[in-house]
């Protein structure tokens, strides 16, 4: 009887330990990677039945409710421009054109796929922070330290990561997202 009693306990544990190990090598991973743009990696096919069970997974933990890409698409960024991983330590620049959608959103998230605590309850910035003048040439800064303008808190020193949503895509971001211009991702200053 005995025997049993330890089998139980080692697949139990060993069941849980793998829950655990699968759970999290999904919050550690972007919604998709199978297109990359600069920075910006996106998934070909996320909300749709095509959809391969690995990035169901990850959209099942880190992008609840995602949309079909025909409604939207959703780009993520662990690096910068220069292929430095993002680090709430240091400054950037997020400098971009237009984006074929009706409407865009940038948002900061730690490596776990959670919005950030920070005192000014700030976590994104949108299209709509931009005059439809400039929406051609636009700039938002990413900094520990409190910035004029559009601006993202990091509220931390942990590395953290970019997700750009476009919400009703169309032209060439609808038909061939590999072949777009997103925003270039540029590191300033770093604390020590």
């Amino acid at each position: 009887m005995r025997k049993w009693i330890g089998w139980v306990i080692a697949i139990t544990l060993g069941l849980i330990g793998g829950a655990a190990l699968a759970v999290s090598q999904m919050r550690h991973r972007g919604l998709g990677d199978d297109i990359s743009v600069g920075p910006w990696t996106t998934a070909r096919d996320i909300g749709s039945i095509t959809t391969d069970a690995r990035t169901r997974a990850v959209v099942a933990l880190r992008g609840l409710l995602a949309l079909p890409t025909s409604e939207a698409r959703y780009f993520t960024a662990s690096a910068d421009s220069s292929g430095r991983a993002l680090s709430g330590k240091c400054s950037y620049t997020l400098a971009g054109g237009i984006i074929e959608a009706r409407w865009w959103s940038v948002t900061l998230y730690d490596k776990g796929g959670w919005l950030i605590v920070n005192r000014w309850n700030k976590h994104s910035v949108g299209s709509a922070a931009f005059a439809p003048e400039q929406q051609g040439d636009w700039r938002v800064a990413i900094s520990p330290d409190e910035q004029l303008g559009a601006w993202i808190p990091t509220a931390g020193d942990a590395d953290f990561e970019l997700t750009m949503r476009t919400y009703r895509p169309h032209g060439t971001l609808a038909s061939n997202p590999a072949r777009v211009t997103l925003p270039t991702i540029t590191r300033g200053e770093c604390r020590p």
